[in-house]
């Protein structure tokens, strides 16, 4: 197992004065199932007549430059006297900026990792906001062929997907950028509007119904299975022509006949129904994919561009094992793109609402929770090293994430770690396109 060491552990504070205030969090960055860090792990080519030296203290001064814009990121995040609701306070406190080396090299990150934890070195500092530590934790491990790693840990709390997204592409650019710009050059400019989705006069609302947050029976001990069996990562990319056979299969299989599917629908539902079947479960279990849908545009009025905070809920397609792994490709694309379209900002409001005080929390039994990272712009993010040869999570675990493939902007690559026991069958099955 390759060893990393710390060099220096470096505060970073905004580079110029930023307000000193205490922001609110909305109803939806404070849900309960958010309370983590959203760890990313970007890995970048040796590049000949790189400075290490320079190149750290270059990215640790665009840091301090991006700071300015996003200071709630240097903030510390804590909770309201109702226990139930979160806010920033903005004192310039600052993020936390790791150095280290390690004896990896570029090739070691070809295939998924052996286990859940294995680079867990790579971004070793991740602790709880609510505690006192920084929502913005940052390392860049140098590894012995010159080739660099830089893990990201940002609190989903304060941000999400979308919106870390933006802020590390404005880092990026901050990073290699030749000449002197003003901040205001970079679009889109952060903005924080948390009231937004904030919750209304329940008069104000028509009942909608959210399986999300239901729960259903656990018929097979399923929870005791993901917290007691070992995990085992797994990683597999699917290219242009095989996600075009998907397509095919699933409007083949659909009944009625769907128009089309989307990429996105027909891979979820393959995957979904490959990890099912893997797993063995009782045919009248019943399962629930969970996914990310970004509202936006969904939301009347949409919400503005830089808006940073968790602005996504989840879709929630639901069925039986035995439907699921028996139907067909068509039917399990359906049931997600149906999930999909529901989402409008009626949907929204009832979600805002439904969580504000913590209250609702999606469920776990028969849950695969999936998030599409493949489509927010993380390929791009460019230190002054080239784009990353690889972008996925500091540690593959349970939940599934669509990657982007570098190189190949059709092709995602799928990360989950499945129990050791259903392993090779879900390799089996999900390679296996006709099934």
């Amino acid at each position: 197992m390759a060893s990393v060491h710390v060099k220096e552990l470096n505060v970073i504070i905004p580079n110029e004065p930023t307000p000193t205030r205490v922001l609110p969090l909305s109803a939806m960055d404070s849900q309960l199932f958010l309370r983590f860090t959203i760890e990313y792990l970007f890995l970048y080519k040796a590049s000949p007549g790189l400075d290490p030296g320079a190149t750290t203290a270059r990215i640790k001064n665009a840091l301090a430059k991006a700071l300015v814009p996003y200071y709630p990121l240097a903030g510390r995040v804590r909770a309201k006297p109702d226990g139930s609701s979160l806010e920033v306070v903005c004192r310039a406190q600052g993020a936390l900026f790791i150095e280290a080396f390690s004896d990896y090299t570029i090739n070691d990150f070809d295939k998924a990792p052996k286990y859940v934890t294995q680079w867990r070195k790579l971004l070793y500092y991740v602790a709880d906001v609510l505690k006192g530590a920084p929502p913005l934790v940052m390392q860049l491990t140098w590894q012995k062929d010159g080739s660099a790693a830089l893990g990201v840990g940002i609190n989903h709390c304060v941000c999400d997907g979308i919106g870390s997204a933006e802020f590390l592409n404005l880092f990026g650019e901050l990073s290699t950028s030749q000449r002197p710009c003003q901040l205001s050059d970079y679009k889109p400019k952060p903005i924080w509007d948390r009231h937004l989705l904030n919750p209304l006069p329940k008069k104000l609302l028509n009942s909608v119904s959210h399986p999300e947050f239901n729960r259903v029976p656990d018929l097979c001990g399923f929870l005791s299975r993901f917290s007691s069996e070992r995990l085992t990562p797994t990683s597999i990319t699917f290219d242009k022509r095989c996600i075009s056979e998907l397509k095919k299969l699933a409007f083949s299989s659909s009944r009625p006949r769907e128009l089309a599917y989307t990429s996105f629908e027909v891979l979820s539902a393959h995957v979904w129904r490959s990890w099912a079947r893997a797993l063995n479960l009782p045919s009248n279990q019943i399962l629930k994919l969970l996914f990310s849908i970004n509202v936006r545009n969904r939301v009347n009025p949409s919400l503005p561009s830089g808006y940073y905070g968790n602005a996504f809920v989840l879709g929630c397609a639901q069925t039986s094992v035995k439907d699921l792994t028996e139907k067909g490709l068509g039917y399990a694309s359906m049931l997600i793109k149906k999930a999909k379209d529901r989402v409008d900002n009626e949907f929204v409001q009832s979600v805002v609402n439904s969580v504000s005080g913590a209250r609702a929390c999606p469920d776990s039994v028969g849950v695969l929770i999936l998030s599409q990272w493949s489509r927010l712009g993380l390929e791009r993010v460019d230190f002054g090293m080239g784009k990353p040869i690889h972008v996925g999570p500091v540690c593959c675990d349970r939940y599934c994430l669509f990657l982007p493939v570098f190189n190949q902007t059709d092709a995602v690559k799928v990360m989950v770690a499945v129990p050791a026991s259903g392993v090779d069958k879900y390799e089996h099955l999900v390679r296996s396109l006709c099934w």
